[in-house]
């Protein structure tokens, strides 16, 4: 699918060499994380959720393709902000696909998630190419996150839900899409852009701040259980040393009471 989509597009409006590299390692990268996944959540089929997100997830495939091809010749706006405003549409739609099929998965919502930031990273490299690399920034905080979890590894605990969260990601849809098309003169595009980053910046750093608290309740619950682990050991033995104690205080009437009784004349 994602080589057929290509090939329409470099029919049409062209196609870079590169733009068709990263196109085609794109979908190969993808069909092995997406089987990977599969594999690991004892998946056989990917179901008709997953299916539309993989739909959604050629068409981010041939947006990747034409942003690299930018890069080189100028590439139709229309037919990249289609592809864009398409993919963007469907977002909806495999949610909903899932809860009326009855087919929710973790998979299937991370396969979601992964989709949204990489279309969020590939448009923000083209909208940092004509406004500033600044704006990669947009694109590159939830990746930031992922790599920040290696080293701290608190930072992968599970997050409650937010409304300000998805709020804010449909904001950074809406003004990369903008950036893209040129809608807006470049005066606002800069500041509606620079504020997308500024909310990024707000919501991670809450989410941040809740996952270090949580962080800290946890370790203070291990502390405390390791407090009481060797008190709990120096108890242990008091009773047993005691019992000793009393039962060699007095051996000879213990003794005696073994000693059978005399028979008299």
């Amino acid at each position: 699918m994602q080589l057929v989509l290509m090939a329409v597009l470099a029919a049409t409006t062209g196609m870079s060499a590169a733009g068709w590299l990263a196109g085609t390692a794109y979908a190969l990268v993808l069909c092995a994380l997406l089987r990977t996944g599969m594999r690991k959540a004892g998946m056989s089929a990917m179901g008709p959720a997953n299916a539309v997100t993989l739909g959604r997830a050629t068409l981010v495939g041939a947006v990747t393709a034409l942003v690299v091809t930018s890069f080189d010749r100028p590439v139709a706006l229309p037919v990249l902000v289609t592809l864009v405003g398409v993919a963007l549409a469907l977002d909806g739609v495999d949610g909903q696909v899932a809860r009326r099929t009855n087919s929710t998965t973790a998979l299937g919502a991370r396969f979601d998630m992964e989709v949204d930031s990489f279309l969020a990273l590939v448009l923000s490299v083209f909208v940092a190419s004509t406004f500033g690399w600044w704006a990669l920034a947009i694109g590159v905080f939830r990746y930031a996150f992922y790599a920040a979890t290696f080293v701290a590894p608190w930072l992968t605990a599970a997050l409650p839900p937010r409304f300000s969260r998805k709020v804010v990601a449909a904001v950074q849809g809406v003004v990369l899409v903008v950036a893209t098309a040129s809608l807006l003169p470049d005066a606002l595009i800069v500041l509606a852009a620079a504020g997308v980053l500024v909310s990024l910046v707000w919501t991670f750093g809450i989410d941040i701040a809740w996952l270090w608290r949580a962080e800290l309740g946890r370790r203070a619950t291990v502390a405390a259980a390791a407090r009481r682990v060797p008190a709990a050991r120096r108890a242990a033995p008091a009773a047993p040393a005691a019992a000793l104690a009393r039962t060699v205080a007095r051996p000879g009437r213990t003794r005696r009471a073994r000693r059978p009784a005399s028979v008299s004349a």
